[in-house]
C-alpha cells in the first residue's frame, strides 16, 4: 500500500491506511518498533501512537524503539514523541551490547563482492531477542526513509538489523560503509551495506511476521509533513519510499558552498554522533577550502553511550587515513568498529574547516576531538537561526552563507 501527498497526508489519511492494513489479522500480542527521539520529524511517533489506540484494547503491544546505539528515551521525550496515548511503562529498551540473539553469518566471500575487495571478512547477524520471539503475531517496523551516511537511504531492513542489532552487526555495517565510502553511498538504495542486510532478511528473518510502515516527510516552521507512507513485507515498498525521498530530500545545488551554517535543534542533538549529520549530509556540497559552522545548542558529549563518548575523545576526528592507522595500532578502537566508522565520517579529511558551536561542552573539549570552536552565544549573535531561511543568505555585512536548519532530513550535493 502506497499513498502520497504533496502538501502531507492527513491523520484521516494515515489512520485510515493503518486501519486496512492492520485489517483481518487475528492479533494478540503485537511488538512495535519505532525510531527513538532522534528521528523526531519522521512522523513515526504519531503513526505509533495509532497503532496503539487501533489495538491496545483487543491484544498486548509492546513498544520497543529502535535505538541502536542511542540512549534510551526518558518519559519527557517519550511523550513529546508519542503523546499521551502509549504509556510509558510498554517501553522495551534495547540493549545492542547484551540483549541480542545471533541469527547467523552473511559470508565474507558476499561482503569481499558487495565491497569490491574492500572488506573480506564475514559479518555476524544480530538482532534482539524479540525479534524472533514466536509469541508476536505481529512485528511492525515504523521509520522514515531519508539519504544515510552508512547505509545510503535510511530504514526498512537497517531498523531491524542497526536500530535492533547488535554490537558486531553494527560494527561491521557501519565499517563496510566507511570503508566503501560515504560519498559513494549516500542517497542510493544498492550500497554495499544495504546488500548486506538485504542478504541477513532474505536468509534469517523470512519466518518472522515483520511489516513495515515507512514514511517520507519534510518539515517547516517545526512542523512535520508526512508526504510518503508506504506498508509492506517486501522490498518493493522501500523501493517506492526511496524513489520518493530521492525527490523531496535531496538538493542539488549549481555551485559549491563556501561557507555552511547548520543548526541542530537540541531536542534532537545532544551528542557530536547524533550531530555530525551537520558534516555528512553536507560534505558533497561543501567547496574546498570551505567552512562548516554548527550551531549545537544541545551538544553535551561526543558519544551516546560511555564507551563511545571515551574513545571518540582519545582518537578524535582525524581523518580516513589517519583512523585506519590507529585501528590497526589500538585494540579498543579495533573492538568498537562504529566508533572507528564515526570517526572517519565526521572528519572533513582537511578538505575543510568543521567548527563546532556549543553550550555545555568547552572549547577544549570540542578542539581535543579535532574541530574548531567557537562558543554559540558568540556565534549566534552572527548567525542567529531566528532570522536565517534555508538556503544562500547574504548578511548585511555582505558574507553569503549556506543556512540548513535540519540536516537529519536532506542531502545535500552539487551537480
Amino acid at each position: 500500500m502506497i499513498l502520497t501527498s504533496d502538501t502531507g497526508l492527513s491523520r484521516d489519511e494515515l489512520r485510515d491506511a493503518i486501519r486496512k492494513a492492520l485489517d483481518g489479522r487475528a492479533l494478540r500480542k503485537v511488538l512495535i518498533l519505532p525510531p527513538d527521539y532522534t528521528r523526531l520529524y519522521s512522523g513515526a511517533g504519531v503513526l505509533t501512537a495509532m497503532v496503539y489506540d487501533l489495538l491496545h484494547e483487543t491484544c498486548e503491544i509492546d513498544v520497543m524503539p529502535a535505538l541502536g546505539t542511542h540512549e534510551p528515551m526518558t518519559r519527557t521525550e517519550w511523550t513529546a514523541f508519542f503523546g499521551d496515548g502509549v504509556p510509558f511503562d510498554r517501553m522495551i529498551v534495547h540493549n545492542w551490547r547484551t540483549d541480542v540473539v545471533k541469527l547467523g553469518e552473511v559470508p565474507a566471500d558476499f561482503v569481499r563482492n558487495v565491497s569490491e575487495g574492500l572488506v573480506d571478512s564475514k559479518i555476524d547477524v544480530e538482532v534482539n531477542r524479540r525479534i524472533v520471539d514466536k509469541s508476536y503475531d505481529l512485528i511492525l517496523s515504523i521509520g522514515q526513509v531519508v539519504p544515510h551516511e552508512v547505509v545510503g537511504m535510511a530504514n526498512y531492513s537497517k531498523n531491524i538489523f542497526v536500530g535492533c542489532g547488535g554490537s558486531s552487526m553494527i560494527n561491521s555495517s557501519h565499517m563496510l560503509g566507511a570503508f566503501y565510502g560515504m560519498e559513494r553511498i549516500m542517497g542510493k538504495d544498492h550500497s554495499p551495506v544495504r546488500k548486506v542486510f538485504d542478504y541477513a532478511q532474505t536468509h534469517f528473518l523470512a519466518d518472522v511476521p515483520l511489516l513495515y510502515f515507512l514514511t517520507v516527510t519534510t518539515s517547516e516552521h517545526d512542523e512535520t509533513h508526512i508526504h510518503g507512507l508506504c506498508i509492506g513485507s517486501t522490498r518493493d515498498v522501500f523501493e517506492q519510499a526511496v524513489s520518493l525521498s530521492q525527490q523531496l530530500n535531496l538538493t542539488h545545488l549549481d555551485r559549491p558552498i563556501r561557507k555552511a551554517v547548520v543548526y541542530l535543534d537540541p531536542r534532537e542533538f545532544k551528542s557530536t554522533w547524533l550531530g555530525n549529520k551537520a558534516v555528512y549530509r553536507t560534505r558533497m556540497a561543501i567547496a574546498d577550502g570551505g567552512d562548516l559552522v554548527i550551531l549545537a545548542p544541545g551538544v553535551r558529549k561526543f558519544g551516546e553511550d560511555a564507551e563511545n563518548d571515551r574513545l571518540i575523545r582519545k582518537y578524535g576526528y582525524v581523518g580516513r587515513e589517519n583512523i585506519l592507522r590507529l585501528v590497526e595500532e589500538n585494540e579498543d578502537l579495533r573492538e568498537n568498529l562504529s566508533v572507528a566508522a564515526h570517526l572517519i565520517h565526521g572528519s572533513s579529511d582537511g578538505r575543510f574547516r568543521i567548527t563546532y558551536c556549543t553550550k555545555e561542552l568547552t572549547g577544549d573539549e570540542v578542539r581535543g576531538a579535532g574541530f574548531g570552536f567557537i562558543p554559540y552565544d558568540e556565534a549566534v549573535r552572527r548567525y542567529d537561526p531566528q532570522s536565517l531561511t534555508d538556503g544562500f543568505v547574504t548578511l548585511p555585512d555582505g558574507e553569503e552563507i549556506f543556512y540548513i536548519s535540519n540536516p537529519a532530513l536532506g542531502l545535500w550535493t552539487v551537480g
